[in-house]
């Protein structure tokens, strides 16, 4: 029942080196050779730059030596067409992972590239200084996504700058210092910002982050209470749930969970508290419905003030809704931006409402020229219906995945919304373990090998993250749930031959 077959080709016009054969079952797989790449239209530069191997030494010798590349052999990249990537080499992906979810509506999508090309002739630079209409315009029509009364606007560089300033805003606002976060969050990582991230590797050896406390993340997969009626999702979890129809325990318990932290890790009035809509790094967890509705109204009791990072759940990626904070029926008090809205340009923006923004909090602020990018990028969204895309395409993408988890004992969990997927790898479904990070690699690298690249999450680096690009097509799905199935039949047959 087995054939010797090689990953040789990645694409109708591209060929990745032979990196060597593999054993599949053909009876199981239904195919001769590995899922066939969709077509592409475009054609990639000729690399012309350093030689991979000068590349491997300047970064040995001149850049962080932070072991943060995915694979043994890391990828050059080159060159990137909407949903696709080139290496150095001239192969194609499929790229699932855009970035760590930054690249929105495409690499290099050509109405973004014109724009930002007109932009750069006209006006590279200017500040609060002085005024320039993009800036103006993309701030008017980017409130107008947001409820009242969210209707003032700060525009930053990233991410971890957003949240930086939303720490500093609830603090100044409430004259408070205890803030609090999820187990497994990730808001950033400077100095500021690291409190409030709770993923172990990228905390450090050194005091940070004063004031801020975690809490217990209500993960209805992996915590200790949930089932298959909590989240919000196409897929749910196949743990049993003994939950009535208005009424979830697991939410009941976790909220019980958070008055905990309350009543013991934080001062009787408190700064705020941060919560992504759904968590990105720690592999796309998913909190039970109500969750946040009820926590947000216990913070609040406290004076403090509720804050959405909606770094990679805002623009449209979870197809419902443009914000994940809607998802969740709650109005948060800062929210805030990045990735998406300049399509992978560093952009990031903090809106508030007037009495936040111009209360006890008076710091006088300068932020970059970033209109005109932010603006074309939304709009791109809804000229080209992304945002119902992300809807469609995703919920066909996770049901999709979740046939292989019940086809598979080492796939856990399959969750998300829209084009926010997470896939939990494990030992096995009743234990939950999680799949020894060996394993996970060799899948990764598998996948990479066919030509799909994919993400990686959670407190072990367990959970395969997929946030494409909101361009992606039901072809390109086929394409990439096929060679996720390829991979996982791939890494079994290598059980079963290291066991026999």
């Amino acid at each position: 029942p087995y054939r010797l077959v090689c990953c040789s080709t990645v694409g109708p016009k591209f060929t990745l080196p032979l990196i060597g054969a593999f054993w599949t079952s053909v009876t199981k797989l239904g195919l001769h050779t590995k899922p066939r790449m969709p077509p592409c239209d475009f054609t990639p530069e000729k690399y012309q730059s350093l030689t991979y191997d000068r590349v491997l030494e300047v970064h040995r010798l001149h850049l962080p030596p932070v072991p943060t590349a995915y694979f043994p052999k890391p990828l050059l990249l080159h060159q990137g067409h909407m949903e696709w990537l080139f290496d150095h080499e001239g192969n194609r992906y499929l790229d699932c992972f855009s970035g760590i979810v930054t690249v929105s509506v495409g690499h290099c999508h050509p109405k973004v590239n014109a724009v930002a090309q007109k932009q750069l002739g006209r006006l590279w630079h200017t500040s609060a200084l002085f005024f320039h209409s993009p800036t103006h315009e993309f701030a008017e029509k980017l409130l107008a996504l947001l409820p009242e009364p969210l209707k003032v606007i700060f525009f930053v560089n990233s991410g971890s700058e957003a949240n930086d300033l939303a720490m500093l805003m609830a603090r100044a606002h409430t004259n408070r210092t205890d803030l609090i976060s999820f187990r497994g969050a990730y808001h950033g990582c400077s100095p500021y910002t690291l409190g409030l991230t709770n993923v172990g590797p990228f905390r450090m050896e050194l005091p940070s982050g004063l004031g801020c406390q975690s809490t217990m993340c209500p993960d209805v997969f992996r915590g200790p209470w949930g089932g298959s009626h909590c989240r919000d999702s196409p897929v749910q979890t196949i743990r049993k749930c003994s939950c009535a129809p208005d009424c979830c325990q697991a939410r009941d318990q976790y909220i019980e969970q958070f008055k905990d932290t309350l009543n013991t890790s934080v001062a009787k009035s408190i700064a705020g508290f941060f919560a992504e809509p759904i968590q990105g790094v720690n592999g796309v967890v998913q909190y039970p419905k109500g969750f946040l509705k009820e926590a947000f109204k216990l913070v609040r009791e406290r004076e403090g003030v509720c804050i959405a990072d909606e770094v990679q759940t805002g623009f449209g990626r979870l197809g419902s809704h443009f914000w994940g904070f809607q998802t969740h029926d709650i109005l948060p008090d800062i929210v805030t931006m990045a990735k998406g809205i300049g399509n992978g340009f560093p952009m990031a923006a903090v809106v508030t409402t007037p009495g936040r923004a111009y209360g006890q909090f008076k710091t006088f602020f300068f932020f970059l020229m970033q209109g005109h990018l932010g603006l074309f990028s939304k709009q791109v969204i809804k000229e080209e219906n992304l945002q119902e895309n992300s809807q469609e395409v995703g919920t066909y993408m996770l049901q999709k995945l979740a046939e292989l988890r019940d086809e598979f004992e080492i796939v856990g969990d399959v969750r998300g919304k829209g084009l926010m997927i997470g896939i939990e790898m494990v030992k096995d479904k009743m234990g939950r373990q999680p799949l020894p990070q060996e394993e996970v690699n060799q899948i990764h690298e598998d996948c990479k090998r066919m030509g799909l690249i994919i993400g990686r999450g959670g407190i072990f680096a367990q959970t395969f993250r997929i946030a494409p690009s909101m361009c992606i097509t039901k072809p390109d799905v086929h394409f990439a749930v096929e060679v996720f199935r390829s991979a996982l039949i791939q890494h079994m047959e290598r059980r079963a031959q290291q066991n026999s």
